[in-house]
């Protein structure tokens, strides 16, 4: 269950790719007036640093709650290095995956309660600077949007489980 199976892949370079085009669309934008505040920066290093964030995803059968931990940190160094830029548009999707994550690849009770408060870290210090969304606006439809897919990753994992205990038992056929 640890390996890296193909989709992970899939995830992580959508992720990564999203990742590059909303960073290159902080570069590009200028002054923007429909910012709730000015970009801070326009320098290309924001894009392999913010890959940073979306990378971690790719481990998330290994270890969830460090997954989801990692993506934080990682995520707080780009708004302490670079500060205000537009990264909701990539950051909430990605944590939207890793709430289903949490629900699906956690193994203890402890694990699920840790990923899910790396989510929640990771929503609020990206919120906290974003050009484009307020954390008191965005923060009432990320957190649902999370609680929504760990649900449905809970969900798959329960059906998931119950489909590999009651595996059909092979029928005896009398012989006359």
């Amino acid at each position: 269950m640890n390996k890296i199976r193909p989709l992970d892949y899939v995830l992580a370079a959508l992720m990564t790719a999203a990742g590059v085009f909303l960073m290159v669309e902080n570069i590009t934008a200028g002054d923007d007036p429909s910012l709730i505040h000015p970009v801070s920066t326009t320098s290309w290093l924001i894009i392999p640093a913010f890959a940073l964030v979306t990378i971690p995803i790719l481990w998330r059968r290994a270890n969830v709650a460090v997954v989801s931990w990692v993506t934080a940190a990682a995520a707080a160094g780009h708004v302490l290095a670079f500060d205000w830029l537009t990264r909701c548009g990539v950051v909430l999707p990605l944590a939207f995956a890793l709430g289903y994550a949490v629900a699906r690849f956690a193994r203890t009770r402890r694990d699920h309660v840790l990923g899910l408060a790396g989510i929640v870290a990771l929503v609020v210090v990206i919120l906290f600077r974003d050009s484009s969304a307020d954390l008191a606006g965005a923060l009432p439809i990320a957190l649902p949007g999370v609680a929504l897919f760990y649900g449905a990753g809970l969900l798959v994992k329960n059906r998931l489980s119950k489909r590999a205990t009651t595996v059909p038992q092979p029928v005896e056929r009398a012989t006359v």
